[in-house]
């Protein structure tokens, strides 16, 4: 014999359950946030719905007719409960005064399976027009039922357009919502895209000279066997032929790993986004960065102009480093600066903190390759992406930079020709 439990515990897993009992709840409670439009009847407009419809685009049940019979019977106990305790009503009066409710939620969530609300998400308007629908539904045959079994109040034309009116207005006011929702989680997951590009784009960087030098040994090591073999050091010269095989193989084994990320980042690349929104990721990283360091750090971003661009991963990875090397500089508290405007031809940007400073002896030296002053316990020096390399970012862009350090903080001015970034 088939039970409710098994009719429950049917394509549900333990999270589905859980997600099943957090909105029946939930909804339960917000449906008593009321008003009752209708004299002489219970039934009432609530938060309920709303509360059902989102928590269902948000996160869609597994099923929704198991997830509608389910939140409909809560909603129908927790009335009843409500009325025991605070009004101290008898069970059976109760109960058949709060039923009807039960046939609201049922309808609503199996119009929502039949119809597979999924579908139309992508489609808000269509959406609102369904939602709408099978809300009039279910407050109409809760209204009969009501009728039939409660009272013998009928409703004219004022009462159904009234049901009409408030079904539109909450199911477009959840999508509204919704959208809301959605659209800040995108963004999210934008930002996060582009960090994670912009530090694939630098690690390239570092894999592209790795490659240099690789060439360098490759081509050595094959004229080292060429000579050994000439003065016919046999056993030397087939050793010298072994590593120059073995270091081949690693640079195609570099060439594949190098082919797979500049895809990743030309994909990304292709997406246009602000450069003011650029600015922003770079700000919100470092103010994560400093926070991972324990300093307090004030960001100060002034915008003086604005436009789409291509090159946000190189940008990111060019602006994140120079920022980042700021938010070391300084000791404990601080304040970074970051300005962009437009001077001719060129877009500048202007990176200043309040720092320790360069000594001025190595700014004619910090954008060598190898240069860095920073270590880790172990002495291992750092492996960011490196000045050496925001330059070569910069050169790519036909731009320069420029580094002022006058004892206490550092004044990095960047300037690239508008046309290399803009869209």
């Amino acid at each position: 014999m088939f039970s409710v439990s098994q009719f429950f515990s049917k394509n549900l897993n333990r999270t589905n359950i859980v997600s099943m009992i957090f909105t029946a709840l939930l909804t339960a409670v917000a449906s008593e946030f009321k008003l009752i439009p209708f004299n002489g009847e219970a039934f009432r407009f609530g938060l309920g719905s709303i509360t059902f419809f989102l928590l269902v685009l948000i996160r869609p049940p597994a099923s929704y007719i198991q997830t509608g019979i389910f939140t409909g019977i809560t909603v129908v106990f927790f009335r009843i409960f409500g009325d025991m305790i605070f009004e101290l009503a008898p069970f059976w009066p109760s109960f058949k005064n709060h039923l009807p409710a039960f046939l609201f939620y049922f309808l609503f969530a199996f119009g929502f399976g039949i119809l597979k609300l999924e579908k139309y998400k992508t489609l808000p308007f269509l959406l609102g027009v369904v939602a709408a629908g099978l809300e009039f539904i279910g407050n109409s045959a809760e209204h009969f039922m009501r009728y039939w079994f409660v009272n013998h109040v009928n409703f004219g034309f004022r009462e159904w357009a009234l049901l009409s009116g408030v079904a539109l207005f909450r199911s477009y006011f959840v999508i509204g919502l919704y959208s809301s929702i959605t659209v800040s989680e995108q963004k999210k997951r934008m930002q996060e895209m582009l960090e994670v590009g912009s530090e694939l784009y630098a690690e390239s960087l570092y894999l592209k000279k790795s490659m240099d030098h690789i060439e360098r040994i490759t081509a050595s090591s094959h004229d080292l066997y060429r000579k050994l073999k000439k003065e016919r050091h046999r056993e030397l010269s087939v050793q010298a032929l072994l590593i120059t095989q073995e270091i081949h193989e690693v640079k195609k084994d570099a060439q594949r790993i190098l082919s797979g990320l500049s895809k990743i980042t030309m994909q990304k690349r292709n997406k246009v986004i602000k450069l003011s929104d650029v600015l922003k990721l770079v700000v919100t990283a470092n103010e994560k960065y400093s926070e991972m360091l324990r300093k307090k750090i004030s960001f100060h971003l002034l915008v003086s102009i604005d436009f789409e661009t291509d090159q946000q991963i190189p940008l990111l990875a060019l602006l994140n480093n120079l920022t980042a090397n700021s938010v070391e500089s300084i000791e404990n508290n601080g304040e970074i600066d970051l300005e962009i405007f437009e001077e001719s031809a060129h877009t500048c940007f202007v990176i200043k903190d309040s720092g320790k400073g360069i000594h001025s002896e190595d700014i004619s030296i910090i954008f060598e390759p190898g240069y860095t002053t920073k270590f880790n316990d172990f002495g291992v020096a750092a492996t960011g992406i490196g000045l050496s390399h925001v330059q070569e970012i910069i050169c790519t862009f036909e731009g320069h930079i420029q580094v002022n350090s006058l004892g206490e903080g550092t004044i990095f001015q960047i300037k690239i020709p508008t046309r290399n970034i803009r869209k």
